[in-house]
């Protein structure tokens, strides 16, 4: 599977409707598709005040080329253990909402009808000091995260 098979996806949401979704839908579900060294060192979205955890599942490891086919057979075969529908919401973020696009993507094209696309992801863009997660973004926002 390459990146030219990758289907469209439901949408680009901000992280405040995903928050919003995440909190009144007891179904919808949050991916963090970072590195591990992200997790580790800049942290993840916290859900323990509406009862869930982030599924954490790399794109692709640090160093390491993404393998589409991989990711998506890994994490559906992760959601069918959670017993996840392949019509629940689905929400993918990352370090600022490029790789989550891309797994978005991947994971329409193999059955998944709700995967949306968090468009500011969990640090944001660069501001104009050139440093992440003030700008916008999940951090930026002030929604909850902890450092695993």
């Amino acid at each position: 599977m390459s990146s030219s098979d990758f289907g469209g996806y439901a949408g680009d949401v901000t992280v405040t409707a995903t928050f919003e979704a995440l909190t009144s839908d007891p179904r919808a579900v949050l991916i963090d598709v970072r590195t591990r060294a992200e997790w580790s060192y800049v942290g993840i979205p916290s859900l323990d005040a509406v009862g869930k955890e982030p599924v954490l599942i790399e794109w692709h490891a640090f160093g390491s080329s993404p393998d589409p086919s991989a990711f998506a057979d890994a994490l559906a075969e992760h959601l069918r253990a959670m017993g996840v529908a392949t019509d629940a919401p689905l929400y993918f973020i990352c370090r600022s909402g490029q790789r989550s696009r891309s797994a978005a993507m991947v994971m329409t094209s193999v059955g998944y009808s709700q995967c949306f696309n968090v468009t500011e992801g969990f640090e944001g863009p660069l501001d104009p000091e050139r440093h992440r997660g003030g700008a916008a973004g999940w951090k930026a926002e002030g929604l909850p995260w902890k450092q695993t």
